[in-house]
């Protein structure tokens, strides 16, 4: 059996997002900035999905910025909000331990060009508390940067709470919320951000696209320089038939939302009740405030890596919190975040169910993965160790 549970690192473009993709590649390929008639057919249609990308998430068509993704809409708002923030003497930027990279490599670039992050801790939970915010937000922050659900562990943050303590203390509000546009509600007035980050391909569309939400108002400063697309703010001939195969993609998502959000909420409480009859392991964020379809678990006695490659030749497709895969041997900065120790971080996996996974998948998973950990605790001397006695065990 083949089971894709991989889901947050990408999904699998669907059908709708593929025709739209290849109709629009085949019959509007013109330039959006040209201004002859094949030009202005591209530019009616580039327009037009701004127009419903900005209905669904609550803005203004001119409040939506196209770009490459996740990492490029967070980058650009990041450092639009901290050097406008650094002409009015604001150099302190608020964000969170648990974070994705593309946030907070861009903070390590401001802290090195003189910027103070302060990076708010979480509970054990892996939820950010307000009180910690609000004690951190001064006249002196120039942006505050809280994502809306956690990548790795699914953990829905208080962006609403954070929102409006930003908009009391008038400080700018980004969130990067690449992991839940398109799986839950998301609306940029209820949750009062000056920018808000999205990708396609985390919601059945291509890669390579997505795109910034800007408050009207809200200072943006250019990443790319060049031509004048995007009102001169993002240089680059836009890719017409990836932003149409998104837009497509985010209606659809939107128009099931319910549907499979409730299908994948039970589907996501059988798979924890099944892995958590494995003894000495720990369910990673909390049990409910996170989002559908995503599983976090740390098994104690074992690595992470080797988890992933035994399951893959059980036809499972999974990841690991740890980022031993990428060639680092420091276990995940959001599981140490939550209070999990170094070894145990290590012993990691992620399980993110998608809208066709279904309940055979499910029970396969269930079936194939204490058959995994059990069998690498049987060549493991840690866990030996751990059985005679010699270590405590943690979980």
């Amino acid at each position: 059996m083949f089971v894709y549970a991989d889901n947050a690192a990408t999904t699998k473009l669907s059908k709708k997002a593929c025709a739209a993709y290849i109709k629009t590649a085949e019959e509007v390929f013109g330039n959006p900035s040209s201004l002859h008639s094949a030009g202005q057919r591209a530019k009616e249609v580039l327009e037009d999905c701004r127009m419903r990308i900005a209905k669904i998430l609550g803005a203004e068509a001119r409040e939506i910025l196209f770009t490459s993704g996740g990492s490029e809409s967070d980058n650009q708002a990041i450092l639009s909000a901290a050097r406008a923030g650094a002409k009015k003497g604001k150099r302190k930027i608020v964000s969170t331990a648990i974070e994705h990279h593309a946030v907070l490599h861009t903070l390590e670039k401001l802290k090195k060009e003189g910027f103070e992050v302060v990076l708010l801790p979480v509970g054990t939970e892996g939820i950010v508390r307000i009180e910690d915010a609000a004690r951190e937000i001064d006249e002196n922050t120039a942006l505050v940067s809280v994502m809306l659900a956690n990548n790795e562990i699914g953990t829905i943050q208080p962006v609403e709470e954070i929102g409006a303590l930003c908009k009391k203390m008038g400080v700018p509000f980004h969130t990067d919320a690449v992991q839940a546009v398109g799986h839950i509600p998301v609306d940029v007035r209820t949750i009062g951000c000056d920018y808000l980050a999205l990708s396609a391909h985390k919601f059945h569309g291509p890669k390579g696209v997505g795109a910034l939400f800007i408050k009207r108002g809200a200072p943006l400063s250019s990443l790319i320089e060049g031509g004048a697309q995007e009102r001169g703010k993002r240089a680059g001939t836009e890719d017409l038939p990836a932003i149409v195969a998104m837009t497509v993609a985010l209606e659809e998502a939107v128009a099931e939302m319910d549907a499979v959000s409730l299908r994948l909420r039970g589907l996501q409480r059988e798979l924890i009740e099944g892995l958590e009859k494995i003894p000495h392991c720990a369910l990673n964020g909390d049990r409910t405030r996170r989002l559908p379809g995503n599983i976090s678990f740390c098994f104690e006695g074992i690595e992470g890596e080797s988890l992933l490659l035994l399951l893959d030749e059980m036809g499972i497709c999974a990841s690991s919190g740890s980022a031993c895969t990428s060639g680092s041997l420091d276990p995940s900065h959001v599981l140490l975040a939550i209070g999990r120790v170094h070894d145990v971080a290590h012993g990691s996996l992620r399980l993110t169910l998608g809208r066709e996974t279904t309940e055979e998948e499910v029970l396969y998973m269930i079936k194939c993965v204490p058959e995994v950990v059990e069998r690498l605790r049987n060549m493991s001397p840690v866990w030996r160790d751990l059985q005679e006695g010699k270590r405590s065990y943690i979980l």
